[in-house]
């Protein structure tokens, strides 16, 4: 079973990026300022519960992230781009070290995405459309 000692630094931050990217990336999509902050609660929640009772000893690793890789002076466009790109990159390396992990992985990525846009009072069409670009990046090429 891989561990966070399975992969390098660089890996490592890249998976977490692309993880908590997902929800930042959900939030940013459809923006309103008073939901930014429930929305914020609502991915350190998922991943307070993947901490406790993730697919794997991996999935639960990740969960530890701490912060989101973007800060406030990221624009929506900076946030897609640097998700996108840290998914497709993530499940590449997965793929190669660890293929037994993709799929939950995939299902962590996602499962943040669906939490992130249910927070403030279900899935706006903005926020779909985004799990949509979420899921073709996890799918891989």
């Amino acid at each position: 079973m891989a561990t966070k000692a399975d992969f390098s630094e660089d890996e490592w931050k890249t998976m977490q990026k692309g993880m908590t990217g997902a929800g930042m990336l959900v939030s940013v999509s459809d923006r309103d300022f008073t939901d930014s902050f429930g929305e914020a609660s609502a991915l350190a929640k998922y991943l307070a519960g993947q901490r406790e009772s993730g697919a794997s000893d991996l999935i639960q690793e990740l969960a530890q992230a701490k912060g989101t890789g973007f800060g406030l002076t990221n624009s929506p466009q900076e946030v897609e781009t640097e998700t996108l790109d840290a998914l497709r990159s993530s499940v590449a390396t997965l793929g190669a070290k660890a293929p037994d992990e993709v799929g939950a992985y995939r299902e962590l990525v996602l499962g943040i995405a669906a939490f992130v846009a249910e927070a403030k009072g279900g899935v706006a069409d903005a926020e779909a459309a985004t799990i949509a670009k979420l899921e073709e990046a996890l799918a891989g090429s």
